[in-house]
C-alpha cells in the first residue's frame, strides 16, 4: 500500500511527526496520485492528500488509503489547509523539502501552523532509487517501447529532413507504442549540433555525413526511459568511426563495473580510461549517469568523487560521450538494473556505429 512507503523513515531516530511533500514525483511514489496541484502530508499514523476540487474525484480513485484534502474549503490556501491538518491531528513537528518549498510558503506555512518545520532533503529520493518489483517492470515496458520507437524512426532520417520534423515523429512513434501521452523533452540533433550536450531540435535539415544523436525516452505508468543513440547518415569518416570507437569502449568499460557496492565515483574512473592518453579526453563530460524513476534525473548520480555505492535493484543511466564543438559529439546511454554482480541492460539496441 502505498501509505506504508514512508513509515520506516519515521523510525528514525529523532524523525519528525510528519513530513510535507510537494515535488510531483514524490506525491506520486507516496500516495500513487497521477495528478496536478496536489502535495502530501504523511504521518506514521496515514496520509492526507492535499488538491483543490478539480481533482478530489481522482485523488479519492487514485489514492484510496489517502484522506482527501480540499485547499480551497481548508482555509483558502494550500499552507493554510497544512497548518489545519496539523493542528487537527495535534502534531508539534514537520519535516518538509527545502529544495522546493519557496520562501513565501515557508513563510506562510510559519505564520499558520504551530509546529516545528524541518528542512530536509532527498528523503524521497533516496528511498525512491531502490525500485521494487512492478517499478522495475514499469521501467522496462519504458525502455522497450523506446527500442522499439528508434527501429522505426530510423527509417525517417535522411537527407533533408529536419531536426524538428524527426523529433515530433520519434515522439508520437512511442506514444503508438504504449507510451503515455505526456513526452518529456526528447533531444535529436545533427552534424556540429551534436557537440551540444543538451541541444534542442531545430530547423537544421539533414546532411550527408551528418551524425545524428537522439537523447530520448518516454514514460510508461509515469515511469521513464532515457537512452541515447548517435547514428551516421552515410558513410562514416575515419575520425568519426574512431570518436565513436573511443565512446562505446567508456560505456562498455563503465557497464563492466556497475554492480551492487560499486562506487558511483569507480564507475567514472572506468570511463575515461580510454581516453586518458589521447587528445580527446579534454571533450568529455564529468557527469555520466542518474538514477531514473519517475523523474528523469534522480539520485545517485554518476561523476567524479561522487559519494554514493551502488544498491541492489537501483535502476540508473550510464552515458559518457565526447563533445567536440564546431564538429560534433557522440553519446551512448543505456539503462540499467543494478543486482549483485552485475547489472542488467533494459535497452536492447546494441551499441554498434549504425551507417544509414
Amino acid at each position: 500500500m502505498y501509505n506504508k512507503r514512508l513509515l520506516p523513515w519515521f523510525n528514525e531516530p529523532n524523525a519528525p511527526e510528519a513530513i510535507f511533500l510537494k515535488k510531483g514525483p514524490n506525491v506520486r511514489w507516496a500516495s500513487g496520485f497521477k495528478g496536478a496541484d496536489s502535495y502530501v502530508l504523511m504521518t506514521p499514523n496515514g496520509g492526507f492528500l492535499i488538491t483543490d476540487p478539480r481533482y478530489t474525484e481522482q485523488a479519492g480513485l487514485e489514492a484510496p488509503d489517502f484522506t482527501v484534502v480540499d485547499w480551497r474549503s481548508t482555509g483558502g490556501s494550500v499552507m493554510k489547509a497544512v497548518a489545519h491538518i496539523l493542528k487537527e491531528q495535534k502534531l508539534q513537528s514537520m519535516a518538509f523539502e527545502a529544495d522546493v518549498l519557496s520562501f513565501n510558503e515557508h513563510r506562510a506555512l510559519s505564520d499558520a501552523a504551530d509546529a516545528e518545520l524541518l528542512p530536509t532533503e532527498n528523503v524521497i529520493e533516496q528511498l525512491r532509487s531502490v525500485k521494487t518489483p512492478q517499478e522495475v517492470e514499469y521501467l522496462r515496458a519504458a525502455c522497450d517501447i523506446a527500442c522499439r520507437a528508434f527501429y522505426r524512426i530510423l527509417d525517417d532520417i535522411r537527407v533533408g529532413v529536419t531536426e524538428k520534423e524527426l523529433a515530433a515523429k520519434l515522439s508520437s512513434y512511442m506514444v503508438f507504442e504504449g507510451a503515455d501521452t505526456q513526452p518529456y523533452g526528447n533531444i535529436l540533433i545533427s552534424g556540429p549540433n551534436t557537440s551540444l550536450l543538451h541541444g534542442i531540435p531545430s530547423d537544421r535539415a539533414i546532411q550527408y555525413g551528418d551524425f545524428v544523436l537522439m537523447d530520448y525516452g518516454c514514460q510508461f505508468n509515469g515511469y521513464m526511459s532515457d537512452m541515447t543513440r548517435t547514428v551516421v547518415v552515410g558513410k562514416a569518416s575515419s575520425r568519426q568511426k574512431e570518436v565513436y570507437a573511443l565512446e562505446k569502449q567508456m560505456l562498455e568499460d563503465s557497464l563492466a563495473v556497475m554492480r551492487a557496492g560499486a562506487k558511483c565515483a569507480d564507475v567514472y574512473e572506468a570511463s575515461i580510461q580510454a581516453i586518458k592518453d589521447t587528445p580527446y579526453f579534454q571533450y568529455h563530460y564529468g557527469g555520466i549517469g542518474h538514477g531514473i524513476g519517475l523523474f528523469v534525473h534522480e539520485v545517485p548520480f554518476i561523476r567524479q568523487n561522487a559519494p554514493d555505492v551502488y544498491q541492489e535493484n537501483v535502476v540508473t543511466t550510464i552515458e559518457p560521450g565526447l563533445y567536440i564543438p564546431g564538429w560534433g559529439g557522440v553519446r551512448i546511454e543505456d539503462q540499467v538494473i543494478i543486482q549483485e554482480g552485475g547489472n542488467q541492460n533494459l535497452i536492447s539496441v546494441p551499441h554498434d556505429l549504425i551507417e544509414l
